[in-house]
């Protein structure tokens, strides 16, 4: 089969890659900017024989969710910030029973219903846990409207990988633009799920529980000290993000999804100008790029972080680096863009007001 290539919006390229992906079954609820997503899937599954319902809530929607999973199916839900909110206990449960899944949150800005309009303010709640307890999400970060496409495919294959539920946090304005999309061919690897998934006892083998559930609290504790260990390993191995003209840069951008597209255009602007200026897109926010940003705060004098948000990642950095160079935040809120060329007045700044220090 050959590639085929597309123009679509990014909410609509992760409903056709959720297709193309294999899933079985999709539960959500309509939220601007993502009803897209469901609009498509509600069109466009039932030709393939697969699931979608318009469950009655967000909350219903990520328990369909769980109940899809733990049937071994692969199963996805989208929303966006609010509805997000409202889904947060059954994420903690979908991962305290260790079942995959794919959950795409197109970011609105908040607090609260805020608007319509992109923002980054959820970048806490879903690299941190925003539900109950000790767990964590991989959270992927796309950029693109190509990226949205690719990421449901690695989402739903690192969710079979470690039984782990996936988060894609993209935003409005990626889910909303149209570029040209590629699709791949793709096979859906075979996983074996027969260990652990309810798909009804045979009379050979003991029945299957899933839960998160542990009241003795010596077992509970077993089990938290299982989930952090393979949280660890993903840590380890999944780490994901792309360097543009860091290799004798001075000053380094940090930013993902939306605001990293803008940085990119300020990195050009900025160099076109004389300075040495990088950018580091995290792809993967969960796991974070720590080791990669603690080895650049070696080679770098400064670095900026810019967020569609109060300041949520920087703190991420600032960790990472340790304090061996200064990082600044510059962000927008409430669905405020930044153009490249505030980016670029406000670097240039910094750079002075090293260059006078």
């Amino acid at each position: 089969m050959s590639n085929e290539i597309r123009l679509m919006k990014g909410n609509e390229a992760m409903a056709e890659a959720a297709i193309r992906a294999g899933c079985d079954a999709y539960f959500g609820y309509p939220i601007t900017p993502q009803s897209e997503v469901l609009e498509y899937l509600a069109r466009e599954m039932p030709k393939h024989g697969r699931v979608v319902l318009q469950a009655e809530s967000e909350v219903a929607s990520i328990n369909m969710v769980y109940g899809a999973a733990g049937a071994g199916f692969r199963a996805m839900t989208s929303s966006s910030s609010p509805g997000i909110s409202l889904m947060q206990e059954g994420i903690s449960y979908i991962a305290g029973a260790e079942l995959p899944c794919l959950i795409a949150n197109v970011n609105r800005a908040g607090p609260g219903l805020g608007t319509i309009q992109p923002g980054q303010g959820d970048y806490f709640q879903s690299v941190k846990g925003g539900g109950h307890g000790d767990y964590r999400l991989i959270v992927l970060a796309p950029s693109s409207v190509q990226e949205m496409a690719d990421h449901v495919f690695l989402g739903f294959d690192l969710a079979d990988k470690y039984r782990n539920p996936v988060m894609i946090l993209s935003d409005g304005a990626v889910g909303q633009m149209m570029e040209k999309v590629e699709f791949k061919p793709y096979t859906n690897p075979a996983v074996d799920k027969s260990g652990w998934a309810t798909v009804g006892k045979p009379k050979d083998r003991q029945r299957h529980y899933i839960t998160s559930l542990h009241i003795k609290p010596e077992k509970m504790e077993e089990h938290n000290l299982h989930l952090q260990e393979k949280y660890r390993r993903i840590a380890e191995a999944e780490v994901r993000f792309e360097e543009i003209k860091t290799a004798d840069a001075e000053l380094l951008f940090v930013a993902y999804g939306l605001s990293a597209r803008i940085c990119q255009k300020a990195v050009d602007l900025l160099r076109e100008a004389g300075h040495k200026v990088g950018l580091l897109r995290p792809i993967s926010l969960f796991p974070f790029p720590e080791k990669r940003l603690a080895q650049l705060a070696g080679q770098v004098k400064q670095m900026l972080c810019v967020e569609l948000n109060a300041g949520q990642m920087v703190e991420d950095v600032r960790l990472a680096v340790n304090g061996k160079v200064p990082v600044s935040f510059y962000g927008r809120m409430g669905g405020m863009m930044p153009t490249p060329e505030s980016i670029v007045a406000h670097a240039e700044t910094l750079i002075l007001t090293r260059h006078d220090s």
